[in-house]
């Protein structure tokens, strides 16, 4: 929406997401998340401390150091260091497995477990970005692996966890279809789809790097303003239906 009011101004600004939650690492993760912010940080924190020119042990110092003060952009709160410094870590891991594994082609399953594992990591991190002390975030935590809803406190199990995560899903319909659970879980389904195997709206516009998905590009014709059309009602009365409800805007609080 910024890129597309500023165009109407004639000013062009820097693309500033491309599809973060892709990467298959949490280095490609930085590069592509909040990349204004990232080449701030690059240009203005992690350069003029020495970025990797004095060996492998500054360059993670450097590192660890860009991502803490990262975090500290945020607010002055203990969350958003321990937030930066979970990037840290995370960096540096990514940093030091790339240096003992070497340069080997990729497969589809590294880059899907890559994904999974980058997703989940970004995800945990994201706890202590947005809890407002370390206690809130250790019950969001323990609510994520299960404590509260799904295992009430009994040890995680795989067997358990399958047969609450089916119970909460709808599988067993018995209550009629359709179950509540199913919608919830159909509607999940469909969303990560959306977000992992779709272009994002760059490349959905541009092209950017997604030859294989050129027929989903926007193109001026009757069929594709059928569809954009129809997609903006649906949205337009959601919209309207769910405009009662108060959505805070997250970045008030910093």
């Amino acid at each position: 929406m910024a890129i597309g009011l500023a165009l109407l101004f004639g000013i062009g600004l820097p693309f500033n997401f491309n599809s973060p939650y892709k990467a298959a690492n949490i280095i490609e993760f930085w590069r592509c998340w909040h990349m204004t912010l990232s080449r701030f940080l690059r240009d203005y924190v992690y350069i003029p401390l020495g970025g990797n020119r004095a060996g492998s042990a500054r360059r993670y110092i450097n590192l660890m150091l860009t991502m803490l003060i990262g975090g500290l952009w945020h607010g002055a709160n203990w969350t958003f260091l321990a937030w930066g410094g979970l990037h840290g870590v995370y960096l540096l891991i990514n940093h030091a497995w790339l240096n003992l594994r070497g340069p080997r082609p990729a497969t589809w399953l590294t880059v899907w477990s890559g994904r999974l594992l980058t997703f989940l990591a970004v995800v945990v991190a994201w706890v202590f970005f947005r809890a407002e002390s370390f206690a809130a975030a250790r019950r969001v935590l323990a609510g994520m692996i299960g404590r509260y809803g799904l295992l009430n406190g009994a040890p995680p199990d795989p067997a358990t966890w399958l047969s609450k995560i089916a119970e909460y899903a709808g599988v067993t319909l018995a209550a009629g279809w359709p179950a509540a659970g199913v919608l919830q879980f159909v509607w999940i389904v469909a969303m990560v789809a959306i977000a992992f195997l779709l272009p994002n709206t760059q490349q959905f516009v541009l092209a950017v790097d997604r030859p294989a998905n050129a027929r989903l590009v926007w193109q001026p014709t009757f069929a594709w303003a059928a569809s954009l059309g129809l997609l903006f009602g649906v949205s337009l009365t959601y919209a309207i239906t769910a405009g009662n409800r108060v959505s805070e805007f997250i970045y008030f609080i910093f």
